[in-house]
């Protein structure tokens, strides 16, 4: 195997399998990458893959091949190689015993690879219905909701995002427990599913990751009863989906509280990192004060003392004291991006619920702290 090609591309199609390929696994194979040379009336491409047994993706990238083959490299040590080579063009060759040479100009490297047929194999893309959608709506989906996902691996069924087709759109939803996500947009096209999938909180992220290469380009995403595959021309991402039934979200969505007010989304996140500074505890404890015309926002701390900030709403009402996690809200907040927030709370047990101002296909939902 020996081909030629752009350091910045090489670059890109090494950078996608970092946050896959498995660094701690007893299988070796699982930190490299595959890569494949083939000719082309074109001059030729090559195809990197990485595959962790769960997640894998597949890019296919122009080079000018001068020897077909393939082989099985180290892809951190490849990387870090490739991003600080000298020229802007590098060539890869293959030599005795799966070694292979990478020369740039006059940087010369002779690391050591391993045989392509020890590369596990991955899944073949089933004949699924795939429904064309917008990377940008797509992505947009999972930066709304991929904060909620439960880190406890005890909860399996939680360490995802729940994809939910529905007869007005698609839902994706996120929940640990404490926390809650849910965003509807329209995703025109028939999945083919009898019911939702769990898409696993790894394979989530790196398809966040891909969709942020370019979020204007189209992309094509479907689903079989055990894996997720994304594709685009000359990418391929699969990933294993989470066996386990998701809990009955609606059911934690409490209807519309009889305290609704509208803040501006900027100002109430600076203030909650402010407040929040003084918290006592890793939950970052914060009461909400609210009285007419006004949202008071306080935290203490015995070692270092309280803090206090105040907010003019429009509110008549009743007043209500309630505590939060000032994290959860900040979370919520920093994933938004309009400019006025509904609040809407019922009383110091209930869950408080954040939506964007005019915005019906997004809802969040924070359980409320004992302070």
């Amino acid at each position: 195997m020996e081909f030629q090609i752009s350091v910045d591309e090489l670059s890109k199609a090494l950078y996608r399998a970092q946050g896959i390929v498995d660094k701690k696994s007893t299988m070796p194979i699982l930190s490299s990458v595959l890569v494949e040379a083939k000719k082309t009336d074109a001059g030729g491409r090559i195809t990197v893959s990485a595959y962790d047994l769960e997640v894998g993706v597949t890019g296919e990238h122009p080079a000018e091949v001068l020897k077909e083959g393939a082989v099985a490299i180290q892809a951190k040590s490849l990387y870090e190689i490739v991003r600080n080579l000298p020229e802007n063009v590098v060539v890869l060759k293959k030599t005795a015993n799966n070694r292979v040479e990478i020369s740039s100009g006059t940087a010369e490297f002779r690391i050591v690879g391993q045989p392509a047929e020890e590369f596990p194999a991955l899944p073949k893309v089933e004949a699924i219905p795939f429904v064309p959608v917008e990377s940008g709506v797509l992505l947009e989906m999972i930066e709304k909701t991929q904060f909620a996902i439960s880190t406890d691996d005890t909860r399996y069924n939680l360490n995802g995002v729940y994809f939910d087709p529905t007869p007005t759109g698609t839902r994706m939803v996120a929940t640990d427990g404490h926390r809650l996500a849910l965003i509807e947009k329209p995703l025109p096209g028939d999945f083919g599913l009898k019911r939702g999938i769990i898409i696993p909180r790894k394979g989530l992220g790196e398809l966040r990751r891909l969709l942020s290469e370019d979020s204007a380009a189209a992309g094509e995403l479907g689903f079989s009863e055990s894996s997720g595959i994304f594709k685009r021309p000359g990418l391929v991402m699969m990933m294993r989906l989470i066996d386990g039934q998701f809990p009955d979200y609606a059911q934690v969505i409490p209807s519309e509280g009889e305290r609704t007010l509208a803040l501006p989304r900027t100002r109430l996140l600076e203030t909650l990192r402010r407040v929040a500074l003084i918290s006592a505890d890793r939950a970052s404890a914060v009461r909400f004060e609210l009285s007419p015309g006004q949202l008071r926002i306080t935290s203490q701390n015995p070692d270092l003392g309280e803090a206090r900030e105040d907010l003019v709403v429009d509110y008549p009402g009743k007043p209500l004291r309630i505590g939060f996690n000032a994290k959860y809200v900040i979370d919520v907040l920093t994933a938004l991006d309009a400019e006025q927030i509904g609040l809407e709370l019922a009383d110091e047990l209930s869950p408080g619920v954040l939506r964007p101002v005019g915005d019906n296909g997004y809802v969040a939902v924070v359980m409320p702290m004992r302070i």
